[in-house]
């Protein structure tokens, strides 16, 4: 997120970082690292107006846990969903 904020049009090089960041947590099959990833790509695409692909997306990831959601990750993550969901 630190490059984002830094300069204007790094969202390409962003994207890279954050979709390498989620292969390399899903190759340690670490997936809160995957969340956290996820939710970080899925707020560039919002911003960058493909809502419905950031909605799956993390969509996938956040049906996959089964516990944990008083967590602030998975908190944050579903009201990222509900927001792009529309609600």
């Amino acid at each position: 997120m630190l490059l984002l904020e830094a300069k204007v049009g790094c969202e390409d090089k962003a994207e890279s970082c954050f979709r390498q960041a989620i292969e390399i947590a899903r190759h340690q099959q670490v997936r809160w690292w995957e969340l956290r990833a996820t939710v970080s790509l899925a707020r560039l695409r919002r911003k960058l107006g493909r809502h419905e692909e950031a909605r799956m997306m993390l969509g996938q990831i956040y049906n996959w846990f089964t516990e944990g959601f008083d967590t602030i990750d998975l908190k944050q993550a579903k009201a990222l969903l509900e927001e792009l969901s529309g609600r």
